[in-house]
């Protein structure tokens, strides 16, 4: 069966490194599904669900903050903001980090006060939404 190298990183290091029949992403025009042999694209992550099909059927899932999706035909890379996997994620530490951030959409002042509040908004929610999946099986 044909596969694809996928490794992703974050500033906090490496995530995640090997070989999969199917790559499942969140970018910004929506989810894009990678296959072996796929097209190159650069594209703009969103918050969200990142799914790596390996070769032996198992399914993985990561949770990235945002970032940037580069495509080869043998190759995905995933360069996010922030990324755990599901199995280090911690639900309490999301709830906390959407309670900030709505603090601070509150109390923002000016433009890009008010536009950083969204973001990490927006980054809470997709990761509480990550979890809500987590919990109803859906890896």
């Amino acid at each position: 069966m044909a596969s694809i190298h996928i490794d992703i990183v974050s500033a906090e290091g490496d995530i995640h490194h090997g070989e999969a029949t199917m790559v499942f992403a969140p970018a910004e025009e929506g989810e894009v599904g990678i296959a072996p042999r796929h097209a190159p694209l650069l594209t703009r992550l969103k918050p969200g669900k990142v799914r790596v099909q390996d070769v032996n059927g198992e399914e993985y899932a990561f949770f990235v903050g945002g970032g940037i999706l580069e495509v080869q035909p043998h190759l995905v890379t995933v360069m996010a903001d922030t990324a755990l996997r599901a199995k280090d994620a911690d639900e309490a530490a999301a709830l906390e980090a959407k309670q900030r951030a709505e603090e601070r959409l509150n109390s923002a002042r000016g433009s890009l006060d008010l536009a950083r509040a969204q973001a990490e908004l927006a980054a809470a929610a997709a990761m509480l939404q990550f979890f809500k999946k987590l919990r109803g099986g859906h890896v």
